[in-house]
């Protein structure tokens, strides 16, 4: 598949099941996995995979050439990569989320970052400090951001800033909080300072990226998740950016759990731990475990499920996502990460010694679901939000 496409042919959507194909490459990614590592960053045979079936753009709407799925497709499609390489997953998974302000830009912006070309891919990562100053025609952008996951293979990559009006004060929204607008900046204008040095998500690559004084135009700007700012009305944009998030990389931990808890059923067909006459698949107390676990991960993930379908019917209902499927999405998905990372801690204390080995999977797998757990989206604090909610309290918005 060429790179670089004429318009008419990228704007073609896509019509493969993105998730037979993420079970087609598993194998690359299985191989390709000590190298990301190595490389810190996704290889070229791993970016050369996913950008020949287009699976950045499954999220991605019909009318640019993507997939156009919904989100438990989505989640059936990132366990599936992450059970393979955790890594190649949250890279896609932060792209996909990115790929939803597609439908918040002008038409021929989305063209230009997607539609002229199968490889575009917007990502971005953690305002740290940045500020955009109006000015005609745009903004002048000074400004850091960490955690640009991907970022290093995505042609453009999204800065969140404060505004900063003439008169030099901050803009703000009605209720007095800052207004953060999203800059989307051409890959080669950005600075990149290399610091991810992590104990897990390794080949993520998601470095510090920083620009001064550049100049971007109005309209390559965004701010998402705003109903009067939509430009493509497709009801599935009633999910927000969170609700691509969330569910994406709870997918990731569900992944890697289920990766985890196969091996050490295959492990357990021929090993006999030292000191013992009984292979682990004889053991009356793995037959509990196993089984406990297996319900326990499977349990998380009807949960998310569900939560999916009941936001789509509401959807549907009223033609909103109402905030009961918000806060429902919500607590799926971070309980899902919880009871996936703890399946996985089953599975590799299981597994003995032979899980310490860095040639067997469980030692990368383990660094990886705990280093994903600790991202945004696992926080503990979300769950006290859930509660409030349940208590008839009020409900910070932010992660809903």
């Amino acid at each position: 598949m060429s790179a670089a496409l004429d318009l008419n042919r990228a704007m073609a959507p896509l019509s493969a099941d993105p998730v037979a194909l993420a079970h087609e490459i598993a194998p690359i990614l299985r191989a390709e996995a000590p190298r990301n590592e190595a490389l810190g960053q996704l290889t070229p045979t791993v970016l050369e995979a996913l950008h020949e079936r287009g699976l950045y753009r499954v999220l991605l709407p019909r009318s640019l050439g993507g997939y156009g799925a919904d989100l438990t497709t989505f989640v059936r499609f990132m366990e599936t990569l992450a059970a393979a390489d955790a890594s190649s997953a949250w890279c896609v998974g932060q792209a996909s989320g990115c790929s939803m302000a597609a439908a918040y830009v002008a038409p021929e912006v989305a063209g230009q970052i997607w539609g002229n070309d199968l490889r575009g891919v917007l990502a971005w990562g953690f305002l740290l400090e940045a500020r955009a100053r109006v000015v005609p025609g745009g903004y002048r952008v000074t400004g850091k951001w960490g955690f640009g996951s991907g970022g290093h293979h995505a042609s453009y990559m999204g800065g969140h800033c404060h505004v900063e009006l003439p008169d030099g004060s901050l803009l703000k929204d009605a209720t007095g909080k800052l207004v953060e607008r999203t800059m989307l900046i051409p890959q080669a204008q950005l600075n990149w300072t290399s610091n991810w040095n992590v104990v897990g998500l390794r080949a993520t690559g998601s470095d510090h990226y920083s620009v001064t004084d550049l100049f971007v135009p109005e309209a390559f700007s965004v701010q998402r998740d705003v109903d009067e700012n939509r430009t493509i009305h497709d009801p599935f944009f009633q999910f927000s950016t969170t609700s691509a998030y969330s569910t994406g990389f709870a997918a990731v931990s569900m992944g890697i759990a289920r990766a985890m808890l196969d091996d050490l059923r295959a492990l357990a067909q021929t090993k006999t731990p030292s000191s013992t006459a009984r292979a682990l698949r004889d053991s009356p107390v793995m037959h509990h475990l196993v089984a406990e676990n297996e319900a326990k991960l499977r349990s998380a993930r009807a949960f998310v499920l569900e939560t999916i379908r009941d936001g789509e019917e509401s959807i549907r209902r009223t033609g909103r996502l109402d905030l009961d499927s918000k806060v429902m999405m919500r607590l799926a998905t971070t309980s899902a990460i919880k009871r996936a990372k703890e399946v996985a801690e089953f599975a590799y204390h299981e597994a003995g010694a032979t899980a310490i080995f860095a040639t067997n999977p469980f030692e990368r797998r383990m660094r990886d679901i705990h280093a994903s757990a600790q991202q945004i989206q696992g926080r503990t604090g979300h769950i006290e939000t859930c509660g409030q909610y349940f208590l008839g309290l009020g409900v910070a918005a932010r992660f809903i």
